[in-house]
This record gives structure tokens, sequence and C-alpha cells, in this order.
């Protein structure tokens, strides 16, 4: 510090290069948050849709509507834990920038804590990325496409397609 008023220069520009780093995360983060809500605008959407189904269907339909709607609402507590995970492990890493600036223009060295509060930003992210996972593997298992759509030969057909194109293999 050198007896003048804050740090020099050479201080300031040393603690930028070391803060840009986890600037970075918070960039990745940022961009995860926004593919996450957009995931959260259509199940919300799609909730909709399905709610004004419920009334307007009977039997199997109504059967694949409330199965549908009951994966819908999993998928968003599942995206709401995502955007949590995700939003704090972004402020864990704002707060570890704070440390690192507190440290590099100061004489207090407290390196550890920077460590630990990167490591919670990083379990954190994990987390969102376990949990959009989750959201994803729900979301496919919820898609239901009539057999009709598939344009698939009937069983016996099939079977019989199979044994021809194994034979001439």
């Amino acid at each position: 510090m050198d007896g003048k008023f804050g740090p020099d220069l050479a201080a300031v520009i040393s603690v930028l290069q070391t803060a840009l780093t986890p600037a970075f995360l918070l960039v990745a983060v940022g961009s995860l948050l926004n593919v996450l809500t957009g995931r959260l605008s259509r199940i919300v959407d799609r909730s909709r849709d399905l709610q004004r189904q419920y009334a307007q269907t009977d039997g199997k339909a109504h059967e694949r509507v409330v199965t549908e709607l009951r994966i819908i609402e999993k998928r968003m507590r599942v995206v709401g834990r995502s955007i949590l995970c995700a939003v704090l492990s972004a402020i864990s890493v704002c707060i570890m920038i704070v440390v690192l600036f507190v440290m590099g223009l100061t004489n207090i060295s407290a390196a550890w804590i920077a460590v630990a509060i990167f490591m919670l930003a990083l379990a954190l992210l994990s987390a969102c990325l376990f949990q959009f996972v989750h959201e994803i593997r729900l979301a496919t298992y919820a898609i239901y496409v009539p057999e009709e759509y598939l344009e698939l030969p009937a069983p016996k057909e099939r079977k019989r397609r199979k044994a021809v194109e194994r034979a001439g293999a």
C-alpha cells in the first residue's frame, strides 16, 4: 500500500486478473439459468394445455392427461430446485470474488475461505446439473406417441422383417 491512499495499480490489476476466472463461471451459470427458465416456461405452457384438456377427455385419453399432469408437476419442482441451485452457485461465486478482492487489496490472508466458497459453488452447480438431467429424463418419459403415428407394421410383420434382415446380414 506504500502509505498512499488505497492500493497501488499493480495490486488492483493482479486482483482483477485473479477475479476474472470465476467471472467466467458466472457467465456459464447465467447461460444455464437461461436454459432452465426456458424449460420452466415450456413446462408451464404444457401444464396449461393439459389442464384445458382435462375436462374434455375421458377414458384412456383422460388417463394420459392425468398421468402427464402428474409428471409435469414433478418436472416443475425439479426445474425449480435446479434453478435454486444455479442461483445459489452464482451467489457463491460472487461472494468468492468479493473475498478475492478483499484478500488482494488488504493484508488479510484467507485463501481457505475462497477455496471453500469455490467448492460450494461447484457443488451447487453439480446439484443443478443433476436436477437438470433428472428433469430431462422425466420429460422424455412423459412423451407418448401413438403407434399409428409411428407407422409401424403389425407385430407379425415386424418379426418377419427382423428375421429377413438377420438372414440377409
